[in-house]
């Protein structure tokens, strides 16, 4: 009897372990974006040179995913009053799901929770980052988030 206990409470002590392993369990993607005028819905009027670029990683561990970005552009109309991660297609329109930054500078970093339907989005293309100016307050340049790596 003694030697069927050791046993059994040896099975419920690498049972506890194992889901205590896998509910600590993290995932990781990377994203990246170029931004453009030529991308923004709906058209723009954004200088020529104008551009920008998103870097973002995602870290999920449980219920609970952790977005972390940087944002760099250059040559806007004028000064960058706010940026989004918006939820839409390619040449779609969306609402904002994640708000980055307002005003913002280049190079600005930042650091979010976000849902895990935002984070399916974003791992499927279906998401987008856009500058705001007073010149363009729908939005100057966009870029379409793609997954870069899992």
């Amino acid at each position: 009897m003694r030697k069927v206990l050791t046993v059994g409470v040896g099975v419920v002590v690498a049972l506890v372990v194992a889901a205590g392993a896998f509910s600590a369990t993290k995932d990781s993607y990377a994203f990246k974006a170029t931004l453009t005028g030529a991308q923004e819905v709906p058209k723009s009027t954004a200088p020529a040179g104008a551009g920008g670029a998103f870097v973002a990683k995602s870290v999920e561990k449980g219920d609970k995913v952790t977005f972390t970005w940087k944002l760099t552009f250059h040559g806007l109309s004028g000064k960058a009053i706010a940026a989004h991660v918006h939820l839409g297609k390619k040449g779609v329109a969306g609402g904002v799901a994640v708000a980055l930054c307002g005003p913002c500078r280049s190079g600005q970093t930042g650091k979010a929770i976000i849902a895990s339907s935002v984070e399916t989005a974003l791992e499927t293309g279906k998401a987008y980052v856009n500058v705001h100016t007073p010149k363009n307050p729908g939005g100057e340049i966009r870029g379409q988030i793609k997954l870069v790596a899992a």
